[in-house]
């Protein structure tokens, strides 16, 4: 394979999908919104002041894909609760065997939870940055352990799932979820 060939590969080979509706757009708005907002609420007036913590930045990237590409594979509720839950796990084992080594913990977490989730076909995007979360977050996070997979990766994701669930299904031209496994 030549220069040229490895090169021409990066042009792509589709154009660019079309434009959702505007109806799309707010749905997809009113399901972010609501999920994210059950979550925060949850952080910043019921459990504030605890050791404990609901929200991530990694539910963030799930909002986008939940309410904003509900047909996606990587949106569907196995790789929403797996990819969090599954990625937490491998964050805290990695940070809890590396942490001297934060540079390497960090790498070691997201490549392994990659990896995990493509074998456990829970691949979630935001998944990787739940792992790497679990390396290079506050002291609170790292205080929380193990209990980081239950709370706030698990039981965060399926708090917005549940959101997602009533959301989408909402307008007669969306449907979530596609499949559950």
């Amino acid at each position: 394979m030549g220069l040229s060939h490895y090169f021409g590969k990066m042009r792509g080979t589709t154009k660019s999908p079309p434009r959702v509706s505007v109806s799309e757009i707010i749905w997809s708005w009113i399901g972010a919104f609501l999920g994210i907002a059950s979550v925060a609420y949850i952080n910043y007036n019921i459990i504030e002041g605890t050791d404990l913590v609901m929200i991530i930045g990694s539910f963030g990237a799930s909002a986008v894909l939940i309410y904003g590409a509900i047909k996606s594979p990587l949106a569907q509720p196995r790789n929403l609760i797996g990819g969090h839950f599954f990625s937490a796990v491998i964050g805290v084992l990695s940070y809890k065997l590396f942490h001297p080594y934060l540079w390497f913990a960090s790498a070691f977490a997201v490549a392994t939870a990659i990896a995990f989730m493509h074998y456990t076909k829970t691949l979630h995007p935001p998944g990787g940055a739940t792992a790497l979360i679990a390396v290079i977050g506050s002291e609170k996070i790292h205080n929380l352990g193990f209990l980081y997979a239950v709370i706030p990766a698990g039981i965060g994701a399926l708090i917005m799932l549940i959101v997602a669930l009533l959301v989408n299904n909402i307008p007669q031209t969306r449907r979530y979820p596609e499949y559950w496994f």
